[in-house]
Formats: C-alpha cells, structure tokens, sequence
C-alpha cells in the first residue's frame, strides 16, 4: 500500500500505484479530493506529454503545485492518464 502524506495528513492511499520513472502515480480514486484545488501551472515532458498540477491545501496551509498529472499524456504514458504523483516535500512510502 502507498502513501502519500503532507503536514502530517493522508492525502492519497493506494496499493495500485503505477510507478514512472521512481514516482508513484495514484490512481484518481486514491487522492482524498478536499486537500486538492486545481492550478494554473502546466510543464510538458518529451515522452509523456503536458502535465497539469494541483495544490494540496492542508490546515490552510497551501503546498503550490504539489500535485501532477497528465490528462491526456502521450501513447507511450497512456498508462498513468489522470493518476496523480507528487513533490515538494509530500512524502510518499509503500
């Protein structure tokens, strides 16, 4: 089972994460929605497309573009379409 936590609370559990690349990707229905708000922020990987972002917001604490995903990635990523991973200091173990 993954893992992922910020501030001290389970924002994602999974045990059908696909990992990418040494990043565990949780499916849709794993992220626990209320710590979730869409961002603005968009990069482009080469092989697997244009990801977007949320924040993970916990206590009124904002952790700005914490979150990815790619919503319509490459046929080469067409396996982690819409799972989500994570960065900047969200922990994640499993």
């Amino acid at each position: 089972m993954a893992k992922a936590m910020w501030n001290g609370v389970v924002i994602a559990e999974s045990d059908e994460t696909v990992q990418v690349e040494g990043n565990h990707y949780f499916p849709p229905s794993a992220i626990r929605t209320e710590y979730f708000t869409d961002s603005s922020d968009h990069t482009v990987c080469p092989w697997k497309g244009t990801a977007s972002y949320y924040d993970v917001v916990v206590d009124g604490d904002v952790n700005s573009g914490a979150a990815w995903y790619y919503p319509d990635p490459k046929p080469a990523a067409s396996d982690i379409k819409g799972y989500i991973a994570f960065w900047r200091g969200v922990t994640v173990s499993g």
